[in-house]
């Protein structure tokens, strides 16, 4: 596994250990940068990586320009991971690592999570249908849902893309301008 492109472009990223995280595949992430080129500028952007795992997509939008990333993640061994990658790659001032379940970090008071966000990743394991639950409260305006099959986003969110890879399904959604609990893009202010 390795960074696609921009600053960090072919350095090497650590996976946690055992088959309990499963990494975004190289091919998969290039595929989600594409498409996430034709409709956000990752300049500057602020991002959140839920169930973060390696923290590959996170760190993949850091090295292409966003500002910031926050990473959640509840397993230590994949924080271990995580906090690695970015010190290996020099990105820990631009990165957050939070010890928490994704769904209890998005549901929490507002104020708690740092927000508001450009662009959400969220992978969760493919077992996962609580997709009402997460996106609901979610502060952001665009986001990243893989899946091995295809998950209803709530009022509030459209689907802009769906694509199989393999076993992946990405299905990329955004709230419309002004829509939800006021999210609104954090660029466009």
């Amino acid at each position: 596994m390795r960074v696609i492109a921009g600053s960090c472009r072919g350095r090497p990223l650590r996976a946690p250990a055992g088959s309990a995280t499963r990494p975004t595949g190289d091919r998969v992430r290039e595929a989600v940068f594409d498409v996430l080129g034709s409709l956000t500028d990752l300049e500057g952007a602020a991002v959140v990586d839920l169930f973060a795992g390696s923290g590959a997509l996170g760190i993949e939008a850091l090295s292409r320009g966003a500002a910031r990333a926050v990473f959640v993640e509840r397993r230590p061994d994949a924080l271990a991971a995580i906090r690695s990658n970015l010190a290996a790659l020099g990105l820990e001032g631009r990165a957050r690592v939070v010890r928490a379940d994704a769904l209890g970090w998005v549901a929490a008071p507002r104020g708690t999570p740092p927000g508001p966000f450009d662009l959400a990743f969220c992978d969760p394991p493919y077992d996962f249908e609580a997709w009402e639950a997460l996106l609901g409260p979610l502060p952001a305006a665009l986001a990243v849902l893989e899946s091995s099959r295809e998950p209803d986003p709530p009022p509030g969110w459209e689907v802009v893309r769906r694509k199989r890879y393999g076993g992946t399904l990405v299905t990329v959604v955004r709230r419309p301008r002004g829509v939800a609990a006021g999210v609104e893009s954090p660029s466009s202010s």
